[in-house]
């Protein structure tokens, strides 16, 4: 997904929200929200897990660690 189209996905959720507030949704409207609050979730942990996986602690010694993801 490019930054346009996440960024339209955005104005869309929020465009949502204030009507939400103001007047209501229809029910087409309550399910578009859901579906694209669902996907900029994906995206978001995605993103999230891609930053994490590139970070690196630096030791006193000079060597890197990765960071490895808990097991729960």
């Amino acid at each position: 997904m490019n930054e346009n189209e996440e960024t339209a996905r955005l104005l869309r959720i929020n465009e949502l929200a204030r009507k939400a507030k103001t007047e209501g949704l229809t029910a087409e409207e309550l399910a578009e929200r859901d579906i694209l609050r669902k996907e900029y979730l994906l995206a978001f942990r995605s993103n999230m897990m891609a930053t994490m996986e590139k970070i690196t602690i630096v030791e006193e010694d000079g060597s890197h660690t990765p960071v490895v993801r808990k097991n729960k």
